[in-house]
C-alpha cells in the first residue's frame, strides 16, 4: 500500500494499520466481473464449463443421449415390427433412398426391387425398377406392437409406401429388416452397459470402501481376491461363468445373469480406486471429527469421504461401460450369451459367422457400426468427464 508518512527512525516500532470492518469472502470489489463470475461459481458450474470446452466429449455425450432416448420409444422408431418377415425380400441388400426422379424433386423415396435367381450360385439378385418410385411415408401406420409390451401401436416414424419395401440396411436369411432390428437390439445392448455398471459400483464401493478405510486384514483378503480375479483371463472368465447358466432359464433370467456376471468381473479395478482414495482421505481431520462425534463407518464413507472423489468415479463409470458392452457382445456372439427371442446387437452379429456369409451378404456386419460408435462415444466422454473432474487444474 502507497503511502506519503515518512519512514520511521531506525529502532523505531513499526506502526501497524488494521481494518475494523467485517472481512467478507464473496467481496468482489477488486475483481472484474469476468474473474468475480469464476470466485463465486460452484464446482459443479466449473466442471460444466471445463467439460464444455472438450468439444469431442460434448458431442459424444449429445450422441449418446439421442440413442439413450431413443431405446425408449424403438418401436415407433423402428420401420418394421422386431418379428416381421419379408418372405419374398430374403438377403435383400440395402435400398438406397433417392429425392430425385428424372431430374424432378419427388422427396425421399426408393425404387422397388424385384428378385431374379441364379441358378448356377442359388443367390438371389434384387434389380432396381427405375419405374417404381415408391415415396416414404412419415408418421404413418404399418406393423403393429406392443409398446414395451404393455400398450398395443401401429404408429411409426417411417414406413414404406403402400405395398413396398423399405430395407435401409436390408434383410436377413429369415427376411426381417436389419434396421429394425438394429434399433430394437439397442434397448438390451445399451441398458445392459448400465444396469451392470450400477451393480458393479455398489461391489466396488462398498467393498473398496470398507478396505481402503478400515485395511488391515480386511484390506489385506480383499487385495488378494482382487488379484486373483485380475489374473485370470477375461475371456475364458467369461465363458465359464456363461456356460453354468441353465438352458432353461427365461430370457429375462439370462438377461439379469450376464448382467451379474460383467458386474462381478468389473469391481476391481473401481474397488482399487476407492481403495486408494480412501487411504489418503481417512486421516483428514473431518474425518477424525466424524469419529469423536460418534459417525459410524458407513455414514463416514458414504457422506463424507465418497462424495469428495465422486466426480472421479463418474469418469470411471463412463469408461467402464464399454467393456460391459464389448462383453455382453462377445458373449452373444459365441452363442453363450444372451439367446432368441431377445435381440442385442451381440445376437444380430451372429447372423455373420460365417465366412461364405460375410462374402456374399455383407450388411449383416452392420449391426457392428453402432457398437464400435458407442464405444468411442463412451471413450471420448470419459475424457472429457476425467479432465472436467478437477477443474482448478
Amino acid at each position: 500500500m502507497k503511502t506519503d508518512s515518512p519512514l520511521p527512525a531506525p529502532g523505531a516500532p513499526l506502526q501497524h494499520y488494521i481494518s475494523s470492518a467485517p472481512f467478507d469472502l464473496q467481496s468482489v470489489e477488486a475483481m472484474t466481473p469476468e474473474q468475480a463470475k469464476v470466485f463465486q461459481a460452484s464446482q459443479l458450474r466449473l466442471m460444466w464449463w471445463k467439460f464444455r470446452k472438450h468439444r469431442l466429449a460434448l458431442v459424444s455425450g449429445m450422441f449418446l443421449a439421442v440413442l439413450y432416448f431413443g431405446i425408449l420409444i424403438c418401436e415407433f422408431l423402428a420401420p418394421y415390427n422386431l418379428h416381421t418377415r419379408n418372405m419374398d425380400y430374403i438377403y435383400s441388400p440395402p435400398q438406397r433412398v433417392h429425392l430425385f426422379h428424372d431430374g424432378q424433386f419427388v422427396g425421399p423415396f426408393v425404387y422397388g426391387r424385384q428378385m431374379k435367381l441364379d441358378m448356377d450360385t442359388l443367390k438371389r439378385n434384387y434389380i432396381e425398377n427405375q419405374d417404381d418410385v415408391q415415396r416414404l411415408r412419415f408418421f404413418c401406420k404399418g406393423d403393429s406392437y406392443r409398446f414395451w409390451g404393455l400398450i398395443e401401436g401401429d404408429r411409426h416414424f417411417v414406413c414404406p409406401a403402400e405395398n413396398g419395401q423399405l430395407f435401409l440396411a436390408g434383410t436377413d436369411r429369415l427376411g426381417r429388416d436389419v434396421l429394425s432390428r438394429i434399433i430394437y437390439g439397442a434397448r438390451i445392448s445399451l441398458t445392459i452397459g448400465l444396469v451392470g455398471i450400477s451393480f458393479s459400483f455398489l461391489l466396488g464401493i462398498v467393498i473398496g470402501g470398507l478396505a481402503g478405510y478400515h485395511g488391515g486384514i480386511f484390506d489385506l483378503i480383499v487385495q488378494r481376491i482382487i488379484e486373483v480375479l485380475q489374473s485370470i483371463p477375461s475371456i475364458p472368465l467369461w465363458l465359464a461363468l456363461a456356460a453354468i447358466m441353465p438352458i432353461t432359464w427365461s430370457p429375462i433370467l439370462i438377461y439379469f445373469g450376464i448382467t451379474v456376471i460383467l458386474g462381478l468381473l468389473d469391481w476391481t479395478g473401481l474397488a482399487r480406486a476407492v481403495r486408494s482414495k480412501l487411504l489418503a482421505l481417512r486421516e483428514e481431520d473431518y474425518v477424525l471429527a466424524a469419529q469423536l462425534m460418534g459417525a459410524r463407518s458407513s455414514r463416514i464413507i458414504g457422506r463424507h469421504l465418497i462424495p469428495g472423489f465422486m466426480s472421479h468415479l463418474i469418469a470411471t463409470a463412463t469408461i467402464s461401460i464399454p467393456g460391459m458392452i464389448l462383453g455382453e457382445t462377445a458373449l452373444s456372439f459365441l452363442g453363450l450369451g444372451l439367446r432368441a427371442p431377445i435381440t442385442s446387437w451381440g445376437i444380430l452379429l451372429t447372423e455373420a459367422r460365417s465366412v461364405s456369409v460375410i462374402a456374399f451378404y455383407p450388411w449383416l456386419l452392420l449391426p457392428m457400426l453402432p457398437v464400435i460408435l458407442v464405444i468411442m462415444a463412451f471413450n471420448f466422454l470419459g475424457d472429457g468427464l476425467r479432465d472436467a473432474a478437477d477443474p482448478y487444474k
